[in-house]
């Protein structure tokens, strides 16, 4: 018989993963800095918080599971109904319950449609997702009494902070709101990433069929992740709502399914922070572009998308790192 496996050593190389390093301080510090530097656009700033932690979600599923989805917008939508339909049709303005409802609303739409989808994969898998979305924008569109349907949910009104920090004109107030969120998320999503859970979605990834032959539950832990990143999407979306106090047709569009996978695929999936370096890059440039020219803006967009498949196939993240290690063995 072998020698039985050093445990010990297994849990000593999940610990040093596990630990923060230095550089993971940098995207946290650049967004307090944002706050100071650019302070008129603090309002835009909050939209991108909620987009890289959009992104987030789906790279829990994307980059550490390997579900592929067009349909993730499904549960962005979700949530942001949720928490628009809870203020404009209930009364109910407290916005911290309201991101929690909204959250396990999400959760809840992805935990039923997980435990359908995630029997197929590949092809048929993309599809279904992308149906998903589909069919419940239709549904939004038809039920306009409860939705607003095309013309969008209107009367949506959100108490202050703990009854003290109003969302100002400016969107100071949300930004830290919406960076408090995602920090918090970003917590339980590093947690689940560097668990034996999330190394088990790994293997997943890497070779289901031999998952299945160790005894792994590989469905269940499918749908417990699927259901876990909807949640998360669940909240962005809330927290587009409660920003903006309007809903419409748009957070369940194919569009913005694809606007995130996007997002993704340029920051590097599977990294945690690709997500951040990701959904920066591309709502600036979006915005940037579109001043320039509203009408080809997305010209610059798909260039930008086609570079990045070409030539840092682990994304922007991936580049930066691949440069960082070259210049730092070019150093005497």
């Amino acid at each position: 018989m072998g020698a039985p496996p050093d445990i010990s050593a297994a849990a000593a190389f999940m610990e040093r993963r596990h630990r923060w390093r230095p550089a993971e301080a940098l995207p946290w510090l650049a967004a307090v800095a944002a706050f100071f530097l650019f302070p008129d656009y603090t309002a835009f700033g909050t939209q991108v918080l909620i987009m890289i932690l959009f992104a987030l979600s789906l790279d829990l599923i994307m980059g550490y599971a390997g579900i592929v989805t067009l349909g993730h917008a499904a549960y962005f939508g979700a949530g942001a109904y949720a928490a628009g339909m809870l203020s404009a049709h209930l009364g109910w303005g407290e916005p911290l319950t309201g991101l929690m409802i909204a959250g396990l609303t999400a959760a809840a739409v992805g935990f039923v449609s997980g435990v359908v989808l995630l029997r197929y994969h590949g092809l048929t898998l993309l599809m279904l997702t992308l149906a998903t979305a589909i069919m419940l924008q239709e549904l939004a569109n038809v039920q306009e009494e409860i939705t607003g349907g095309f013309d969008g949910l209107l009367g949506i009104s959100i108490d202050p902070i703990f009854g003290l920090f109003e969302n100002d004109l400016w969107g100071r107030t949300y930004y830290w709101y919406a960076l408090i969120v995602l920090f918090a998320l970003f917590l339980i999503a590093r947690r689940i990433v560097y668990s034996p859970f999330g190394q088990s979605l790994s293997g997943i990834r890497e070779n289901v069929g031999r998952m299945h032959a160790i005894g792994s539950p590989v469905h269940r832990r499918l749908v417990t992740v699927y259901t876990i990143s909807a949640g998360m999407a669940g909240i962005a979306g809330g927290l587009f709502a409660q920003s903006n106090a309007f809903v419409t047709l748009d957070v369940l569009s194919f569009a913005r399914s694809g606007a995130v996978l996007i997002m993704l695929i340029l920051g590097g999936t599977g990294r945690l922070y690709g997500a951040f370096v990701g959904a920066t890059v591309y709502m600036v440039l979006e915005d940037e572009l579109a001043k320039l020219s509203p009408e080809f803006w997305e010209f610059g967009i798909g260039l930008l998308l086609v570079l990045t498949v070409l030539f840092a196939r682990r994304g922007l993240l991936g580049l930066i790192e691949d440069l960082g290690a070259r210049f730092g063995k070019a150093k005497p």
